[in-house]
């Protein structure tokens, strides 16, 4: 586990030298920032007419237990999440924060799987049993321990 004064920096006698931290096996762009919100309907509304968003449709995810509709921007995407049924991973975090909150945000790696062997050499942890889930956007998906990374959760995409 890193230690907080090794964050937001590289820790120190890391075993990968400077030079070792590409963008091939590394994050690279921001693919999404995930918002949970009380009520999907108002969230959508709110981007669309308030702030002039282009808004996509409501999408089912049974899989993962939430409802999704991505806010488009020129640079990333928004994605507002809902609890799908009674079992949803999101329905604590919506407990705990009623009206709503940033849940993680997703950056995309280049090899997901090497991109997990260094995190976890580096002692980060995947949560899960390690293996890539298929995502939103039908690509392999890793999220990482919030403690681990300055208490935010991250998920890493496969680009």
């Amino acid at each position: 586990m890193f230690a907080k004064e090794d964050c937001p920096r590289r820790r120190k006698g890391s075993r990968f030298p400077e030079d070792a931290w590409r963008k091939e096996d590394m994050i690279g762009r921001l693919n999404h920032v995930a918002i949970v919100v009380p009520d999907l309907a108002a969230a959508s509304a709110l981007y669309r007419k308030t702030l002039g968003a282009t808004v996509t449709d409501t999408v089912d995810r049974p899989e993962h237990g939430v409802t999704t509709v991505f806010v488009e921007l020129p640079n990333t995407r928004i994605e507002l999440l809902h609890p799908l049924g009674d079992r949803s991973p999101i329905a604590s975090f919506l407990d705990k924060h009623p009206s709503g909150g940033l849940h993680h945000v997703c950056y995309e790696v280049d090899d997901i799987a090497a991109a997990r062997d260094r995190i976890v050499g580096e002692g980060g942890r995947v949560i899960g049993d390690g293996e890539p889930k298929t995502g939103a956007h039908g690509k392999p998906v890793l999220f990482l321990h919030p403690k681990d990374f300055c208490g935010t959760l991250i998920e890493i995409e496969q680009a």
